[in-house]
């Protein structure tokens, strides 16, 4: 399925192309409207538009934006990356394979698309419990995005596991929403900045926050009706009436896709690069959360993660006139 916002013409997709990005997170995003600006034939293919940034609710630390939605701020990257003609996919890349001097594409779809190099932006994905329940009632109770999905269960009680920027991010929002809300973190404070924690804070009569603990069944019916809460240090359980729970315990690189098609990986799983977003693979670049290494200084921000993205498009480009590959964009002016 496709995406696209209205005011701009979408391109047919073709089959090749100078770059395709993978990923459609603000790396993804920049790169691909970098890559367009320097006349290179683009796609990019995403599974989630925006990435991690979806998952957010306010943004007060992108320049230029004092505060914003991340919604909005989302559809201000999609229209710059349109108002230059790039078709965006929402489909998953599952193989990346050498065919001469394209690589191949392969997507969940069943689509097979071409590109002289590759820009990798997928960013990371959602850490999973993996208690009994969780698979079972995913989307019918169990989310791991609070601020995307609390609207759904307005005036129900909810369980928030984590205890980090996104779970107490997470509670604040849900005050809006839930009619009660425990939050359970494994740790005997909440490692959220300080900022947050004041604001979960002023909550107290709507959020019960319970240390030392985790989440470890969750039931029901058709839908989500309870969970346990187990004290780590006690081994005492507790069990509440509630419709939804929201697992916001970090995130974790998808290190078996980068090793299945060659990409070296450093001590956390992430792609190894060298300035610029260059990987162990000739024309193969990495760019935002999913790119690591000892030649990286690693920061999870937007902005970071933008710029990332802007140079490996760049370092993409001057790979491709180094190869004096042809460039098929300029076929188009």
């Amino acid at each position: 399925m496709s995406f696209r916002l209205k005011g701009f013409e979408r391109k047919p997709l073709e089959d090749k192309y100078d770059v395709i990005v993978v990923g459609a997170g603000p790396a993804g995003l920049s790169a691909a409207l970098y890559a367009a600006r320097y006349k290179l034939k683009t796609l990019l293919i995403g599974e989630t538009i925006g990435g991690q940034l979806a998952s957010a609710g306010l943004v007060d630390d992108y320049p230029g934006f004092i505060e914003v939605e991340a919604s909005q701020l989302i559809q201000s990257f999609v229209r710059h990356v349109e108002k230059h003609g790039v078709p965006i996919e929402r489909d998953r890349v599952e193989d990346i394979k050498r065919d001469g001097d394209f690589f191949s594409i392969y997507t969940r779809s069943g689509r097979v698309y071409k590109a002289r190099a590759v820009i990798i932006a997928v960013g990371l994905e959602r850490k999973k419990l993996g208690v009994p329940g969780e698979a079972e009632f995913a989307g019918r109770g169990v989310s791991y995005c609070t601020v995307c999905d609390v609207p759904f269960f307005k005036g129900k009680r909810i369980v928030i596991v984590g205890g980090g920027n996104s779970g107490v991010t997470g509670a604040i929002h849900a005050v809006g929403y839930a009619s009660k809300i425990y939050l359970v973190t494994r740790g005997e404070k909440l490692r959220a900045f300080p900022i947050y924690v004041e604001a979960l804070n002023k909550h107290s009569d709507k959020i019960e926050v319970i240390f030392n603990s985790t989440v470890s069944e969750i039931g029901g019916d058709r839908e989500v009706r309870y969970a346990v809460i187990k004290n780590l240090k006690t081994g005492e359980t507790r069990k509440v009436d509630v419709e939804g729970v929201f697992i916001e315990i970090g995130n974790q690189p998808p290190t078996d896709f980068f090793k299945k098609i060659g990409l070296e990986v450093d001590e956390h799983g992430l792609i190894d690069v060298k300035p610029g977003g260059y990987t162990n693979i000739e024309g193969i670049f990495a760019a935002g959360d999913c790119a690591g290494g000892k030649n990286k200084y690693y920061f999870q921000q937007v902005v970071v993660s933008a710029a990332e993205g802007a140079s490996a498009a760049d370092a993409a480009f001057k790979w491709i006139i180094q190869k004096k590959y042809p460039i098929m964009g300029l076929s188009s002016f």
